[in-house]
């Protein structure tokens, strides 16, 4: 009997092929929306938590003043120096490194080609603290740190700008009023968490920046790497310690700096995305209420139309419940092909989203699944109202019904 039903129900929707597509749009709106919603928002998710990674794991992030983590914050507070790296490097223990960084924006040159990149004057630590991986070359050495010596790594996009065919090692770089011997050459990183892009970068030694290029000695920003990330926030409340003492705060001031968890960021601004992809998808679902209301309509004005037919079936002996589920079938028919082409325009609206967005397509099964259940269960609530009217009909009313 089923199974004759549901061929019946599907006899009933070819008849009415424009009104049963049309029917079927506030379902596929509704189901593809979600599903375009929820799957960008999880690429985007994703891209968020793969660029914070790329700024190194197990990350303390350390600034002068009470700031907040993001690119070119600014503070009044009085900046680090060299003997804070000092003492926090000898000081603490469980950590991979603590890399001093102050940098600035300037145009390179070499030859008769220049670009815009983010000059850094930091230690050799930096590359370990920050995840870097040299394609070519060598880091600083302790010599050339002390001697604050003439020389320089750089990103890959400053190799692909002004050394594009050639090995950029042994090369001079001028940056500014002075020139500087490429000796390494790092891997490609991509863009940062902030759209920035890490690659159009040129590392000099701290002492070097400071003389050439800060002309002070001012550090904006102390990068310390735990070894084990269960050790954080022991080495956090350390390194609050060992600066407080440096900078003489005392018993019940506030810091007039700020160390930031950079896996705590991570996990604000995953939170964060998470409750803006939900509201997104909340918000499309909408549409799919709408669908099961245009559902019901349908039903009930085709309730009106086979009165007759409905009558004739009761006459006959038809059962109340085999004329409810001729009904239902018809509705639950529907919303579920509606929930079928909704599915496959969501997953191609998120796929193109994804190439123009460039973020991963990351299509969540379980949303996938969820949306086509919605879709089906939509159909039984809708269709069951306009289905218990038409078993409920008089057959000796319906059959004098024109």
């Amino acid at each position: 009997m089923l199974w004759e039903t549901v061929k019946l129900a599907m006899s009933s929707i070819r008849r009415n092929v424009l009104r049963s597509v049309l029917t079927l749009l506030g379902i596929v709106i509704g189901v593809g929306a979600v599903i375009a919603m929820v799957t960008l928002g999880n690429g985007a998710s994703s891209k968020v938590q793969d660029n914070l990674a790329k700024l190194g794991s197990n990350m303390l992030i350390v600034r002068p003043g009470q700031t907040t983590f993001g690119p070119g914050g600014t503070t009044d507070a009085r900046s680090f120096d060299e003997r804070d790296v000092t003492a926090l490097k000898n000081d603490l223990s469980g950590i991979r490194g603590v890399a001093p960084t102050a940098q600035k924006q300037m145009k390179v040159v070499s030859g008769a080609l220049n670009y815009d990149a983010t000059v850094n004057g930091t230690n050799a630590d930096w590359f370990t603290v920050q995840d870097w991986t040299m394609e070519d070359g060598r880091v600083f050495s302790e010599s050339e740190l002390r001697a604050g010596a003439s020389v320089c790594v750089i990103g890959a996009t400053i190799t692909r700008e002004l050394f594009a065919g050639q090995d950029p090692i042994g090369e001079r770089l001028r940056i500014g009023n002075f020139s500087c011997e490429v000796i390494g050459k790092m891997a490609a990183k991509g863009q940062s968490a902030f759209g920035t892009d890490q690659d159009a970068i040129v590392v000099l030694p701290l002492r070097t920046y400071h003389r050439r290029i800060a002309g002070n000695t001012r550090i904006g920003t102390i990068a310390i790497s735990v070894t084990e990330a269960a050790d954080i926030p022991r080495v956090q409340r350390d390194a609050e310690d060992v600066l407080r003492e440096r900078r003489r705060i005392a018993p019940g001031e506030e810091d007039d700096f700020t160390i930031r968890d950079l896996t705590q960021i991570l996990a604000t601004m995953a939170s964060t995305t998470a409750i803006l992809t939900g509201l997104l998808g909340a918000v499309a679902a909408v549409s799919l209420l709408v669908g099961g209301i245009g559902i019901m309509n349908i039903m009930l004005v085709s309730v009106t139309e086979r009165t007759r037919e409905i009558g004739i079936r009761l006459a006959i002996g038809a059962l109340e419940r085999q004329v409810l589920t001729q009904f239902l079938v018809e509705a639950v028919v529907l919303a579920l092909f509606g929930g079928v082409l909704g599915i496959a325009i969501g997953l191609g609206l998120a796929a193109a989203g994804s190439m123009a967005m460039d973020v991963p397509f990351n299509a969540d099964l379980r949303v996938i699944a969820l949306a086509f259940a919605v879709s089906a269960l939509i159909g039984v609530i809708f269709g069951y109202f306009p289905a218990r009217r038409a078993a409920r009909l008089d057959p000796i009313e319906a059959l004098r019904r024109e």
